[in-house]
């Protein structure tokens, strides 16, 4: 379309990053002071998840953890046939048996799902988690750096870590539950983010083979004009994908509620990061090349 042509995504640019330094920072002090919080499949205890077949309140419930011994540090989400009870200790066999047996005789045909981390599973599972996000970027650097070169590979991922911190950062901010699917989702946003960011640099990459790059002005026009030239592919791609996050997110089930809530999140930031941030950072490190100055002989 003619009117992505008159539009200076490079200068632009600065207005994004703006946004982007604000939410990091913000994102760093919650994570500092508050951390992520943490869903029972990292850190240790019990998670017991009951479907009803009626309607039963944490006022309801309350006491009978109470009369077992069991309400210390318990938090209780009612909804209308489901109900959510987290213990930040293990649940023992009889424990887990008395509670059962206490709410069915509230609800006969109330069924269970209980789900238990010990500490050291806990542990090994954020760590795995780290490992994962780490060792995919690392063969993103590799991947960019072999087919392109090391300025589009550093533009990637500094994009793609933005992406993935920016889901993390607004987590951390309203202190939504963190759980193995959000780990999915960050991965998945990687892939995204990547994938698009290759589509704008292959364009750059093209366009670089038929233009002048005498001045910094027509490295401008060049990152601009290879912009312009896919941003309705990427605009498209990522409203595709965001509206059939955002019904998974509305109509889907509890289990995938934060996966795709994260998947939203990750697909608005990603929809700009690879426009306002990859390609404008790719700029910088360019124009610096292009005006160093060259040595004596």
């Amino acid at each position: 379309m003619s009117f992505n042509k008159k539009l200076d995504y490079v200068h632009l640019s600065k207005y994004f990053y703006t946004l982007s330094i604000v939410l990091t920072i913000a994102g760093i002090i919650c994570l500092s002071f508050f951390g992520l919080n943490y869903s029972v499949d990292f850190k240790a205890g019990s998670n017991v998840d009951i479907a009803l077949s009626k309607s039963l309140t944490a006022e309801q419930i309350d006491p009978i953890l109470k009369n077992l011994g069991i309400d210390d540090g318990a938090t209780i989400s009612a909804g209308e046939d489901r109900m959510n009870i987290r213990f930040t200790k293990v649940l023992n066999e009889d424990n887990d048996a008395k509670l059962k047996a206490e709410i069915t005789k509230l609800d006969e045909k109330a069924s269970f799902e209980v789900n238990t981390v010990d500490p050291e599973m806990a542990r090994e599972l954020a760590r795995n988690a780290i490992y994962a996000v780490l060792i995919s970027c690392l063969g993103i650097i590799i991947y960019v750096s072999i087919r392109f070169e090391w300025r589009f590979a550093l533009a990637a991922i500094v994009a793609l870590l933005h992406d993935a911190f920016m889901v993390i950062a607004v987590f951390s901010i309203f202190r939504l539950e963190v759980d193995l699917t959000f780990i999915v989702a960050v991965l998945t946003i990687i892939g995204y983010s990547i994938n698009d960011t290759i589509v704008i640099f292959d364009r750059i990459r093209e366009n670089l083979r038929f233009s002048k790059q005498k001045t910094r002005q027509d490295l401008i026009k060049l990152v601009n004009e290879s912009v312009a030239q896919t941003i309705m592919r990427s605009l498209y791609t990522a409203l595709t994908v965001f509206v059939a996050a955002f019904f998974l997110f509305l109509l889907g089930g509890e289990s995938i509620r934060m996966f795709s809530l994260a998947m939203v999140i990750g697909l608005l930031f990603g929809a700009y990061s690879s426009i306002f941030i990859a390609s404008p950072l790719w700029f910088v490190l360019k124009s610096k090349q292009k005006h160093k100055p060259a040595k004596a002989s």
